[in-house]
């Protein structure tokens, strides 16, 4: 089966990681090659606090689940060959059918049958093997009233793609073979990627996913078949099957208007039974019964595997994207200027390699995850849920289990329970348990013990105040900043100057749009020392912030909005690569501040040294490196920049991280070590042509950073919790580049 969704190696992404959850990140001295800005005046003793404060009430609570985790039990001791779905008829909830890949369908009746039965075989049709067989299988909403069975199988050399209509002549017992009625056909210039799952819609129409037509890296065409409406590959097709004799297109698809597609595509003229774009292989999809949205788990190339939530005429990016990575963006026509639209959720292939979707849970059990999707991963077994309640930026899910099954499909009974698929043979019902000694995230900010009890607009009394010199862009947000160390606990000084925090640490930070606070995070280490990101949105009244799960984008007036990140989006910013402490580091605490607790000005180094938190300690701030404020008068022009590609860059583009680029933008790096100057784009060009270059040398207008800096669409920077770009930003890098004249 490893052989059945093909994998290739994916090209280098360009520039993968601007986040949005912090400020300032990783090592820092000063860049290599420059002269150091101006230091601080030496340390003259004073201390912005006398004492360390007591910190009773703000520590890390042990780190939440989903809130159920799942388990699997066997449904039936049957077993079946090489099955690939699981379903029920509309109407009739005793019988259950078993698609198998080999052309045979089987059904039984009950709970714990003792055999099956064959409801119908077409295997003297099906071209079966790898990738192609018997794939999808859909009853008509009328069954048996109207006995039409709609099929989905691969057939024939050259192969095709088709999907047939089959009768049933006693009332619903079986389908006979010789009923077939071909509804649709499409040439498959390659053995693999299919597509191959039906299913009725609640609209009343058929829907049918197609893969992009095989090989890899979708190579048939100059836009490739995802991106080409003149072929049904790499569509979600949508038509109308009421009448028996010939489908017909529904009026709302996109290009309704025009003739249907032949078998084979046609070389212009979009095609009508298109209703929506842009999927690389979207083997298992389904609709939530309860509010009708589309799901699809949609198979990646060489690094991505994504979750989409389908709407009419939307293009899901591939090829151009690969999840919410450029893919093949600057070799393939109409990327940089059409309208992708990312996926809600995406995994790499640390995790998985070939995703199956599954469905929305609506069934009886008593969970939390009740209106959540569930999918897994047929080749490492895992079972995920996404948690978030809205999308604007893909996310990671929540993974609920780790099986050895190959999970071929997921399956839904008419109540709502839902069943796994292993394509060994076996079918699995999922239950849901409670988790015991899980971790729960308060739900007010007032109850999280780190904002006074009288007050939560202000900081508890443990908590000590700071501030960096260069801050992370934040839509133009202000920000107030908090340590809260566990007591007897201090911070550890790497040799490259970055911050190491014990567990039970909380970081919280204010984000203020003039005088309103909008949202307050905590970022801390779980007592088992993993890092997680929590969200509380302040209300108008300005009383109580409330807990914000799976993030979310908020009006706020004024043509103004605010994305709130989930706790996956906060993990992509925080990296491990970059200590996951992001703005805490020497260079960025070198510098004076007004301390509220006694209205006294002092660096912070002195302060935190004095109050006895820093191992080792710092006894000269003087002696120390200090990053110049991006936005600020003093240090070179050099090095503001370079100061804000590392808050804003580094804490992905350097050594270790998961981006797939070799670019460090640490400070500390010399410019032409951050392999970005005069660097040709690994990933395409944005339009800028074949002059065209991360780092541009003397030309801000061919410089890729500065154009994904200045966008806010699937190719800006940052790729999330952002929805303005940093003007001043785009200012200050454009300058420098413009003034530079060579790397070095």
């Amino acid at each position: 089966m490893n052989g059945w969704r093909a994998r290739f190696a994916l090209a280098g992404l360009l520039l993968a990681g601007l986040q949005a959850c912090g400020g300032g990140s990783g090592t820092q001295q000063q860049p290599a090659g420059q002269e150091p800005p101006p230091t601080p005046p030496p340390a003259n003793g004073n201390s912005g606090l006398d004492a360390r404060p007591a910190n009773a009430t703000c520590t890390a609570w042990p780190r939440p689940s989903a809130g159920s985790d799942i388990s699997l039990s066997r449904f039936t001791n049957l077993s079946f060959n090489v099955p690939v779905a699981l379903l029920q008829t509309p109407n009739d909830s005793s019988r259950w059918f078993v698609v198998q890949q080999d052309g045979i369908v089987r059904q039984f009746s009950g709970t714990n049958p003792t055999s099956a039965s064959t409801f119908i075989d077409i295997s003297d049709r099906v071209r079966d093997g790898g990738e192609m067989g018997l794939l999808g299988m859909a009853f008509h909403p009328d069954f048996p009233t109207d006995n039409r069975v709609f099929l989905s199988y691969t057939q024939g050399n050259p192969l095709v793609s088709r999907i047939s209509a089959f009768a049933s002549s006693d009332g619903g017992a079986t389908l006979d073979p010789a009923t077939e009625s071909v509804v649709l056909t499409i040439n498959q210039p390659e053995q693999n990627h299919n597509g191959g799952n039906i299913a009725f819609g609640p609209d009343g129409y058929l829907y049918i996913g197609m893969g992009d037509g095989g090989s890899g890296g979708d190579p048939h065409g100059e836009r490739g078949n995802g991106q080409r409406l003149t072929t049904m590959l790499g569509k979600m097709l949508r038509i109308d099957v009421s009448n028996p004799a010939q489908y017909a297109i529904p009026p709302t698809n996109p290009y309704a208007g025009n003739a249907p597609c032949p078998p084979g595509g046609r070389t212009s003229g979009e095609c009508p039974e298109i209703y929506a774009y842009g999927f690389r292989n979207p083997w298992r999809w389904s609709f939530d019964r309860d509010n009708g949205d589309l799901w699809a788990g949609d198979v990646g190339q060489g690094v991505w595997e994504e979750v989409d939530l389908v709407t009419l005429g939307g293009n899901y990016g591939w090829r151009c994207r690969e999840g919410a990575h450029d893919f093949n963006t600057g070799g393939t026509p109409g990327c940089t200027t059409g309208t992708l639209i990312d996926p809600v959720a995406e995994y790499n292939h640390t995790l998985g390699i070939s995703i199956t979707g599954g469905y929305v849970y609506r069934g009886a059990q008593n969970t939390s995850l009740l209106g959540r999707y569930l999918f897994g991963d047929f080749n490492s077994g895992r079972i995920w849920a996404w948690l978030a309640e809205s999308a604007p930026q893909p996310r990671e899910p929540t993974q609920l289990i780790d099986t050895e099954l190959n999970i071929s499909s997921f399956g839904q009974g008419n109540d709502g329970e839902l069943y796994v698929v292993d394509y060994g043979g076996t079918l699995q019902r999922i239950d849901f348990d409670s988790v015991a000694g899980a971790g729960t995230a308060p739900r007010q900010l007032s109850e999280t013990g780190c904002v006074s009890s009288t007050d939560p607009k202000q900081p508890a009394s443990g908590l000590i105040p700071y501030a960096v010199n260069a801050p992370f862009w934040s839509d133009g947000a202000e920000k107030d900043r908090w340590i809260a160390l566990p007591e007897g606990q201090g911070i550890s000084i790497g040799v490259d100057g970055d911050w190491s925090f014990p567990s039970g640490t909380v970081l919280m930070k204010n984000f203020r749009i003039g005088t309103q606070l909008v949202e307050t995070r905590l970022f801390m280490r779980h007592p088992d020392g993993a890092w997680g990101g929590f969200s509380y949105e302040w209300n108008a009244e300005q009383t109580q912030a409330t807990l914000l799960e799976g993030g979310a984008t908020r009006d706020l007036g004024g043509g103004r909005s605010w994305i709130f990140p989930s706790e996956g989006q906060c993990l992509d910013c925080h990296t491990e690569a970059a200590g996951r402490s992001l703005g805490l580091e020497t260079a960025q605490l070198n510098r004076s501040f007004t301390y509220p607790q006694t209205n006294r000005s002092a660096n912070e180094l002195t302060t935190l040294n004095h109050i006895g938190v820093l191992t080792p300690a710092i006894a000269d701030a003087s002696t120390q490196p200090s990053m110049p404020d991006p936005y600020g008068a003093t240090g070179t022009l050099s090095e503001r920049a370079r100061a804000y590609l590392h808050t804003n860059c580094s804490q992905c583009h350097r050594p270790g991280s998961a981006t797939p680029t070799n670019l460090d933008f640490r400070y500390t790096t010399s410019l032409i070590a951050t392999n970005a100057c005069d660097a040709v784009p690994q990933a395409g060009d944005l339009g800028l042509g074949s002059n065209a270059r991360v780092i541009a040398p003397g030309s801000s207008a061919n410089s890729l950073v500065v154009n994904r800096m200045n966008r806010r669409d699937s190719s800006a920077m940052p790729p999330l919790a952002s929805l303005t770009p940093d003007t001043a930003g785009v200012t200050l890098i454009s300058q420098w580049i413009d003034s530079l004249s060579s790397c070095q």
